[in-house]
């Protein structure tokens, strides 16, 4: 079994930055892809940003140029640097990652924007 656990939310002002961590822990002998999803009061959860094993990355159109995705496979971890955040980003942001062949989440941290 792994786990993961997100770390680094907080409340900011509008304009402010934030970096999240999610480190994997357990038995892990292979990693995939790892990203970052969202969700907001009342709505869905959406797609934020991945990086694959090889390091390409994918964002939303509504983080593009804010927000940066980037792994460390050595420690099991990945980040999401979040600047210039606005009220709207304001959510619980969850991450992912596929680790011995299945798809794990994180519990999520919390993320407010405050105008």
């Amino acid at each position: 079994q792994v786990q993961l656990v997100e770390s680094g939310g907080g409340l900011v002002q509008a304009g402010g930055s934030l970096r999240l961590s999610c480190t994997a822990s357990g038995s892990i002998f292979s990693i995939g892809a790892m990203g970052w999803y969202r969700q907001a009061p009342g709505k869905q959860r959406e797609f934020v940003a991945t990086i694959t094993s090889g390091g390409s990355t994918n964002y939303a159109d509504s983080v593009k140029g804010r927000f940066t995705i980037s792994r460390d496979d050595a420690k099991y971890t990945v980040y999401l640097q979040m600047n210039s955040l606005k009220p709207e980003d304001t959510a619980v942001y969850y991450c992912m990652g596929y680790y011995n062949g299945r798809i794990y989440w994180g519990q999520g941290t919390q993320v407010t924007a405050s105008s």
